[in-house]
């Protein structure tokens, strides 16, 4: 459990594809196996709550949308980029194997020589992971600003998983179960930058964070050797969803038990939450076992997809802009991975400074906004 005086979330911002591919074309593509298997159509987004995802151009690496994320994120929040002290790359796309993709962001947000830069990956906690490191780094005096961001490319897993499904002619019913995962990532990006308490204008401050390691169940979510992008791998995953499910909620019981006591916080006084986006059905278990009203979430998977590391931050700058949240509220954030791994950040909300890019027609239609929000948002 950790605590912080003077850490702040100063800015958030996002950016997102062009390029939308719903889950019935999916399932067009997969016609000779639901032929063969006599699958129902729509059944994947009955399954998942997940009626669309989004992808990158083929071949676009994930540091050019981190560096496009990091500088909404950075003009937003006005700050001199000679005070970032550390940028942090979480996601698990990454350009190449070596050097860090990191390296290339850092080159094209034109931070500092002294800026520490370096790739953090676990799964779908990474720019999460990276937040707390942040943090750590600023609540100790060791800088005083930092940025943490990442980029998801879900094309090249959905496409092989597709080609798999059709080509091997022994699936089954059952055993077609353990790729249905693969088929609802969506890409994203996102950018997080927080600051010395000293040196933000929104006030909106890191309180708490609980963390949890159930690695018992590392084996229930598998990727392939190495989904760097650059690398022309071609991934695939292999899910347990159903016992993942039952892990990681059975995990997160046990999270927030310490995040409530960390942030020294009953369950009545969280106002709103951001929950890693899986899919409606382990969205409702987890709040429902947290003791948390469905209507204090926001949702992206349904037109998002599963984003990964960065569908936390993702969904949190579009509440944000949808006004899901009011100055004085308290957010939990609420992040989970396979591993499994848990990790819960608690915040007083005043103010955040959020800026995007790219499409975003769908979600005002997902949640009607708050009245009179108390905070400031740049759109770019």
């Amino acid at each position: 459990m950790l605590q912080y005086q003077k850490v702040c979330l100063e800015a958030a911002s996002y950016t997102l594809p062009d390029e939308i591919v719903t889950s019935e074309e999916i399932e067009r593509r997969l016609e000779p196996l639901y032929r063969r298997l006599r699958l129902p159509e729509g059944r994947l987004e009955l399954m998942t709550g997940i009626r669309e995802r989004r992808f990158w151009e083929p071949g676009a690496l994930p540091s050019d949308a981190s560096i496009a994320s990091g500088e909404l994120a950075i003009a937003a929040s006005g700050i001199d980029r000679s005070q970032i002290g550390a940028l942090i790359h979480g996601s698990v796309c990454r350009d190449y194997l070596e050097p860090a993709t990191a390296c290339r962001v850092h080159h094209g947000l034109r931070l500092g020589h002294r800026c520490l830069v370096y790739d953090v990956s676990n799964a779908c906690l990474g720019l999460l992971n990276g937040i707390l490191q942040a943090a750590n780094m600023i609540e100790l005096g060791q800088v005083r600003a930092a940025i943490v961001v990442g980029t998801e490319s879900s094309r090249p897993l959905v496409e092989t998983t597709i080609e798999a499904l059709n080509r091997d002619a022994s699936l089954t019913r059952s055993s077609i179960k353990s790729a249905v995962a693969s088929l609802t990532i969506g890409s994203a990006s996102a950018a997080v930058l927080l600051v010395d308490r000293e040196l933000s204008r929104t006030g909106t401050r890191l309180v708490a964070a609980a963390a949890r390691a159930n690695t018992d169940f590392h084996q229930l979510c598998q990727g392939g050797r190495d989904e760097a992008v650059g690398s022309g791998m071609q991934p695939l995953m292999d899910t347990d969803a159903e016992q993942l499910l039952r892990e990681g909620i059975a995990t997160g019981v046990e999270t927030f038990r310490d995040f409530l006591d960390a942030a020294c916080w009953k369950v009545g006084d969280i106002a709103r939450t951001f929950c890693h986006q899986v899919g409606s059905v382990h969205r409702k278990l987890m709040l429902e076992s947290l003791d948390l009203p469905l209507e204090r979430d926001f949702v992206t998977f349904p037109w998002l997809g599963n984003t990964g590391s960065v569908a936390l931050p993702v969904t949190m700058a579009l509440g944000l802009q949808g006004r899901h949240v009011r100055a004085g509220d308290r957010v939990a954030l609420l992040g989970i991975g396979s591993g499994i791994n848990c990790l819960m950040l608690a915040v007083d909300w005043e103010t955040t400074l959020v800026a995007s890019h790219g499409p975003c027609p769908a979600w005002a239609s997902l949640h009607e906004p708050s009245a009179a929000p108390a905070l400031a948002v740049e759109s770019v």
